[in-house]
């Protein structure tokens, strides 16, 4: 076959075949592909969507992970079986281990105004944790019909302060759900928030044809239950892909203590002004900070701080103790630690090397290099 002159073979002229994975279970892959593909046989046509795929053994074996999101070309398709194998894993643009995701564009943060009571401190938390990946956070707050309109208004002037943009929703009463829609459409977006929210009845909307099993709220801690337990990307009808994650209450944070301030849109203005005198400031009480002062969440950065100066202490305990002490397994099964031994001053050296230092000292000899005792 030649193109402009250009001889091909029958590899260079096959179009490359695109996908992004949607699930993953076990080392068996679900490939959504970007285009309807048609089965080249007799005497019928096959529309194929979606290709389950196994990873080449070469990709195992320079220990490249295929992940929910990842965007990947597919070789030697078996249209009839509907599979195929992952040839190649393209560079990704983000990569989350929380769900573990990549590609994703957006984090789409839901919370409920009323049953179960937002609380501030678990959103403001929540909210750290989605800024703490550098991905755009889009923040949903569900159940508008169980307050008023003055109410709803004082949570967004509220949230404004914070520097979100909530979009207000009632899944109840299909109300705000066009703009929300709007803002899903062609994008890979990561829905997260606690449990008991109406995470699963929104994507119920959104996606008809899923019929997530909804949970109920508890009435004794009021908050839900899990309903999701893995991950995986649905296809919205206007287009784009949204996953959901399993529902957790208190998201835990691993951010650095000097990195913390970032995760707070407040802070960031703030030093978007002015900068601290310090480099290494940690917005507590340093002189001439730009970040302290009378902001409604300063409290929450500061438990956060400590949170996250206490967990570098300990971390850095941990790392010393490693690298100090070995663990040894007891004839009871009991394992326990040990110190190590420094390795150059009690290993002992081999009879190999004890020869061939002999060998390179008689050279130095018969050379003239080295005298003879």
């Amino acid at each position: 076959m030649s193109v402009a002159g250009v001889e091909l073979n029958a590899a260079e002229a096959a179009p490359q075949l695109l996908g992004t994975v949607v699930a993953v279970q076990a080392n068996y892959y679900q490939v959504r592909l970007d285009a309807a593909h048609l089965l080249p046989a007799e005497p019928e046509t096959l529309e194929v969507t979606q290709l389950l795929c196994t990873r080449r053994a070469r990709l195992k074996k320079i220990g490249q992970q295929v992940m929910v999101g990842d965007r990947v070309l597919i070789e030697e398709p078996d249209w009839a079986g509907g599979r195929g194998a992952i040839g190649q894993v393209l560079p990704r643009t983000s990569e989350l281990s929380r769900p573990p995701i990549s590609n994703v564009d957006q984090i789409l943060l839901v919370f409920a105004l009323a049953e179960p009571t937002l609380d501030p401190h678990q959103l403001s938390r929540f909210l750290v944790k989605a800024e703490s990946t550098g991905i755009d956070v889009v923040l949903c707050l569900n159940k508008r019909d169980l307050l008023t309109s003055d109410e709803q208004q004082q949570w967004c002037d509220r949230l404004n302060q914070w520097g979100y943009e909530p979009i207000l929703i009632s899944v109840y009463q299909r109300d705000g759900l066009t703009a929300l829609q709007q803002r899903l459409s062609q994008k890979i977006t990561v829905m997260a928030g606690p449990s008991g929210v109406g995470k699963s009845s929104l994507i119920n909307h959104l996606i008809p044809t899923l019929d997530l099993r909804v949970g109920q709220v508890s009435g004794k801690l009021g908050r839900g239950r899990h309903t999701t337990r893995h991950v995986e990307l649905f296809e919205l009808p206007a287009g784009g892909l949204l996953a959901d994650t399993p529902g957790f209450n208190q998201p835990e944070l691993d951010t650095a203590p000097e990195a913390l301030a970032n995760c707070f849109p407040e802070a960031r203005r703030r030093l978007a002004d002015t900068s601290c005198q310090f480099n290494d400031c940690l917005h507590r009480d340093e002189p001439n900070c730009a970040v302290r002062g009378d902001w409604e969440r300063y409290e929450d950065y500061l438990d956060l701080l400590e949170e996250a100066v206490t967990r570098q202490a300990a971390l850095a305990r941990l790392k010393d103790v490693e690298s100090t002490t070995k663990s040894k397994t007891k004839e009871e099964g009991q394992v326990q630690q040990e110190p190590k031994l420094e390795s150059k001053k009690y290993r002992r050296v081999s009879r190999r090397v004890q020869q061939q230092n002999l060998k390179e000292l008689y050279k130095d000899i018969e050379s003239g290099l080295v005298e003879p005792d």
